[in-house]
This record gives structure tokens, C-alpha cells and sequence, in this order.
């Protein structure tokens, strides 16, 4: 069966497997998955990630988690925000902060994906993909 939102799908992979402290995790790719994990790399959340294939039909990711020095997760969360059915835009003044700014909010922008931060600063806003802290 199709997954309908890969993006949903995509997190909760992510966080099934940092649950159970699997050193990594697999899934189909995309272009947005791979930008949706480039951001999570270059915030911390991830070690690295690689693809295989990317263009054919039997596209992979290979996501490497991330964790602390004691064992403990650097992604205590993953939340999708706008879904299929109901999305969410904002412009760039009301873009969220997640947990005071300890999290990050996923806005897809016309100039692509970046974290809250970057929007404000750039002064774009978009759909907020997610949030993860």
C-alpha cells in the first residue's frame, strides 16, 4: 500500500528507530527527504545520512542517528505540522518557535527548505513542515 504522506512517514521512522536506539534507519528517497534530512544534519539532530539510487525506482536513504555521550537521544521529538489535509502556512513574522527556540520548526520556502530561524532572518515564509526538538 502507497504511503500517503511520505513526510509523516519519514518521521515516524526516524523516531521508531531512536526509540528502540537503532544506530540508523532506512527509507525510500526523495528530493524533500533529502533536504528535510540535509537540515537535520546541519542542526545536529542526525550524524549523517546517504542515498542510494537516487533518481530510479528502487530509490534508498540511509539516515545515521545521533546520540549522547551516555546513550541518550538528540531527537526527543519529531511532530508533523501541515498534512495533507489541513496545511499550514505562515509568513515570515509569525513563523514558530519551537520550545523557546531549543527546537527547530521545518518551513518549506520558495527559495526551499530551512529552519526557523533562517526564515526569519531571510525574511520568507511557507508551509511548516514540522517540528523537531
Amino acid at each position: 500500500m502507497p504511503v500517503t504522506d511520505p513526510i509523516a512517514d519519514m518521521f515516524a521512522r526516524i523516531r521508531n528507530a531512536t526509540r528502540v536506539r537503532a544506530p540508523f534507519v532506512e527509507m525510500p528517497a526523495s528530493k524533500l527527504k533529502v533536504s528535510l534530512a540535509e537540515v537535520l544534519r546541519n542542526e545536529g539532530f542526525i550524524s549523517s545520512f546517504e542515498t542510494k539510487g537516487l533518481g530510479s525506482p528502487d530509490q534508498k536513504m540511509r539516515i545515521v542517528l545521533k546520540y549522547g555521550p551516555r546513550g541518550e537521544q538528540v531527537i526527543t521529538g519529531l511532530k508533523r505540522i501541515s498534512k495533507p489535509g489541513l496545511r499550514v502556512y505562515r509568513p515570515a513574522k509569525k513563523v514558530p518557535r519551537v520550545l523557546g527556540g531549543l527546537g527547530v520548526a521545518i518551513v518549506s520556502t520558495s527559495t526551499g527548505l530551512m529552519t526557523d530561524r533562517q526564515a526569519r532572518k531571510s525574511n520568507v515564509g511557507g508551509e511548516v513542515v514540522g517540528f523537531v526538538w
